[in-house]
């Protein structure tokens, strides 16, 4: 009995090794918006966004279902999962990147920018970015901001011709994840 309690005591401490060195979000928001002049705002917030950074490497991952993008209008969401996103056939955007000379131990609270090189795959389609994100510490808690543009032909997303001028195929995206 001693040497299972041993074992189980050893897996449990290397477990706890290990994650230490990775902080997460499952409540992370991402809100974009694909609004042009003169018509009716084109916007949703997503506030379930997960996101995983190994704090020791700079690795950092995150993920977002399609159907948590929440907007103003039913009708705007109803077309946004069904005709141009498919969030049946395609129901989740992921990101996997690393931060250039990321050092969690230089983290303050004061914001520094840090340049985070990665890939993106949304409706199927993957595309190679480079966005500036903002990071902070205070206390536990590591603060990721970011502000970026996508464009929906980078994607395949289709606007019908009646909507085209409607909304915007560059996308303005931010993000805020607080890990712990």
């Amino acid at each position: 009995m001693k040497k299972i309690f041993s074992i189980f005591v050893l897996i449990l401490m290397s477990h706890f090794a290990i994650a230490q060195d990775k902080i997460l979000t499952k409540t992370g928001q991402i809100t974009f918006e694909a609004s042009v002049p003169s018509f009716e705002e084109v916007k949703a917030t997503n506030k379930l966004s997960a996101c995983l950074l190994n704090t020791k490497t700079g690795d950092i991952a995150s993920v977002a279902m399609m159907k948590s993008f929440k907007f103003k209008s039913a009708l705007m969401q109803e077309h946004f999962n069904e005709n141009y996103i498919e969030s049946d056939k395609y129901p989740k955007a992921i990101f996997k990147g690393k931060i250039e000379n990321f050092d969690v131990s230089k983290l303050t609270t004061q914001k520094q920018e840090f340049v985070i090189n990665g890939t993106i795959e949304l409706h199927g389609k993957s595309k190679n970015i480079s966005v500036v994100a903002k990071i902070s510490k205070k206390e536990n808690t590591t603060n990721i901001v970011s502000n970026f543009t996508l464009n929906t032909d980078d994607f395949d997303i289709d606007l019908p011709f009646i909507i085209s001028n409607k909304v915007s195929k560059r996308v303005q995206v931010s993000l805020d994840y607080n890990l712990l």
